[in-house]
């Protein structure tokens, strides 16, 4: 009784709001919403940050929430979301925006798509949706520079690293010699360990990067077996300190990466 008195007031609340809601089953689209759209749209995330999206379990208020959406913005990964919005809200607008997120070219074409879709439900707010994008991808683009910059600074392209498949993109856009990747540790076995950690060995692995939403216990193994520095990162921003927003997720995984290279007693050369 008490959830459905819940749900009625947030109905009630949800309905009464002045600004279309936009529902993004990620805070990736969450931050990008709020970001570009400012004060003139009601975002609301679905999945909370520390969570695998294909994995989430959806509660009452999801359904309520996306009753409500006038814009629905979601990966693709999602496995429960062309089904239900076909019965809990048809009307809405859908955006699929599949692909990697997590650098800033695949980043910036996700705030793109993002502005365009808020532009086709407010376009008496288009110039202000413009604006706000052209101010963040201002900003990402500087960011981009200075972690280009670290990055060359402190030689990555000489670190060999194995990575979690989740961040093979972010660690490829860093500069990393990525020597192998893993899938989501449920898909692994010891068989799995042991061929990664001979084939490390043999690369003279000095990195293992993880995904912190995938879980993180089969990096740490194979970093120790290999003698590795052992680093998560995560695709999301919110769970780990100080990425409450894409652009800090950025700075924060980047940031964790150079500090773990500057651990090192030295970089190899080539």
């Amino acid at each position: 009784m008490r959830r459905l008195l819940t749900l009625a007031i947030l109905g009630i609340a949800l309905g009464a709001a002045a600004q279309p809601v936009v529902v993004a089953t990620s805070e990736v689209f969450g931050s990008l919403t709020r970001t570009i759209g400012g004060e003139e749209v009601l975002v609301i995330t679905i999945i909370p940050a520390g969570f695998c999206p294909a994995h989430y379990d959806l509660r009452p208020s999801d359904f309520l929430h996306l009753s409500q959406a006038k814009l629905v913005l979601y990966h693709g990964f999602e496995p429960w979301m062309d089904r239900l919005l076909a019965n809990v809200n048809p009307e809405a607008m859908v955006l699929k925006l599949g692909g990697p997120w997590n650098y800033p070219e695949a980043l910036a074409g996700k705030a793109k798509a993002v502005a365009e879709a808020l532009s086709k439900i407010l376009p008496e707010k288009a110039e202000i949706f413009e604006q706000n994008l052209t101010s963040f991808l201002s900003a990402l683009e500087a960011l981009s520079q200075e972690i280009q910059n670290k990055a060359q600074e402190l030689g990555l392209s000489t670190v060999p690293t194995i990575v979690m498949a989740w961040q093979e993109s972010f660690a490829r856009w860093l500069g990393l010699n990525v020597v192998a990747t893993y899938p989501p540790e449920e898909r692994l076995s010891v068989k799995d360990l042991v061929a990664l950690a001979e084939k490390g060995r043999e690369s003279g692995v000095k990195l293992v990067i993880d995904n912190l939403q995938s879980g993180a216990s089969f990096g740490g193994r194979l970093a120790h077996a290999i003698g590795a520095v052992h680093v998560v990162l995560t695709n999301f921003p919110g769970p780990i300190p100080g990425t409450v927003d894409m652009l800090t997720m950025l700075r924060v995984n980047a940031d964790l990466v150079f500090a773990a290279v500057e651990t090192m007693e030295a970089v190899p050369t080539p």
